[in-house]
């Protein structure tokens, strides 16, 4: 079950059809929030096997973070289809690091539905999914004074390929069939001959050389589901597509 509440901040104020005046020196107001809570209503035998499930949970690492990852994808499910359903292309899907807080814990049905627990633990917010470089290696900051300057250009392959990763993350293997196809297309046209890094001539022949899985499994996800072994093909290309992008990135500065 998926719990969603607002909390906090002034209520919103109606929709004007004209300007109205605003006191210059005001200070901004303070800002409402998003409370999310997961409920996953499977019962406990007692108090004793809840806290042992919470203390064994927070206690592993790889445990809380498939916890939250679960939550998360959950969480995104269900944001995708608003987006779609209502038709609003700028409703956008989130992670655990834009979490103000992240808690884990067990409570009864009532506490659990208000975002309340009769014990909890605030869980660390780790380091991201394993496919995310590590920021500081691509050095946001500057690329996007770059951008703004007029220094640089983002590609089209960068953003397409950033949406082929949210379809795939959120196992919607046909966008993400559809999505890394026309990617593939702008990246070995956008990026050939961008380094002369051995390695990165290497990644692009292995690209060109696997175009053809990408055309069969969007032309699979037009008819229906690609197959497991094209959606595990579209997984490994699209990492060499990303590695290709994130060297161009790090090795021109």
């Amino acid at each position: 079950m998926l719990v969603v509440e607002i909390l906090g901040g002034p209520r919103p104020r109606s929709r004007r059809r004209r300007p109205r005046r605003a006191d210059p020196e005001a200070e901004p107001g303070e800002l409402p929030f998003t409370r999310v809570t997961i409920v996953e209503a499977e019962p406990l035998a007692g108090e004793a096997e809840a806290a042992g499930w919470l203390e064994r949970t927070a206690g592993d690492a790889e445990a809380r973070d498939e916890a939250v990852d679960d939550a998360m994808w959950l969480l995104n499910q269900a944001l995708h289809a608003q987006r779609a359903s209502a038709a609003d292309p700028y409703a956008p899907e989130v992670s655990a690091a834009q979490a103000l807080v992240v808690r884990l814990g067990y409570g009864t049905g009532t506490q659990v539905v208000e975002g309340r627990f009769s014990e909890a633990r605030e869980l660390p917010l780790g380091k991201g999914p394993r496919w995310r470089p590590k920021a500081e290696d691509l050095r946001p900051q500057e690329r996007l004074a770059a951008v703004l300057g007029g220094r640089e250009r983002i590609d089209a392959c960068e953003t397409l390929l950033l949406r082929a990763r949210a379809d795939i993350e959120g196992e919607r293997v046909r966008e993400a069939a559809l999505q890394l196809r026309i990617a593939l297309e702008a990246l070995l046209v956008e990026l050939r001959g961008a380094l002369s890094d051995p390695d990165h001539v290497e990644d692009m022949g292995v690209l060109e050389a696997r175009r053809g899985e990408v055309d069969s499994a969007a032309a699979a996800a037009i008819r229906g589901e690609p197959t497991e072994e094209q959606e595990a093909a579209l997984e490994e290309i699209l990492e060499v597509a990303e590695r290709v992008v994130r060297r161009r990135r790090v090795l021109r500065g």
